[in-house]
């Protein structure tokens, strides 16, 4: 049986992130954090370099979404289009 993760969301992907999605994409990532983020988040997600040693990214479309891993807790940052995300994610973090 896997491990369920608890998945919380940052702030900003509640109230910015999130209700700018169509509601397709919105339904498409969703799902991906349930079934894949949620169960094995470590296979699914891949790391991120340099700066943003530590997080990972789940990829869905043109769409990313970006995360830690702590213990079973996962922290979602940013889920954004991937032309913007990097950007955005370093403003989150400092």
């Amino acid at each position: 049986m896997a491990l369920a993760f608890t998945v919380v969301y940052h702030n900003l992907v509640v109230a910015e992130d999130i209700p700018a999605l169509t509601s397709a994409w919105r339904d498409a990532i969703l799902t991906a954090i349930e079934e894949k983020l949620m169960t094995h988040p470590d296979v699914y997600g891949k790391p991120l370099r340099r700066s943003l040693k530590g997080y990972r990214k789940l990829r869905v479309g043109d769409y990313r979404a970006v995360f830690r891993i702590s213990g079973i807790t996962i922290f979602i940052i940013a889920i954004l289009h991937r032309s913007v995300v990097y950007r955005q994610l370093k403003r989150r973090l400092q």
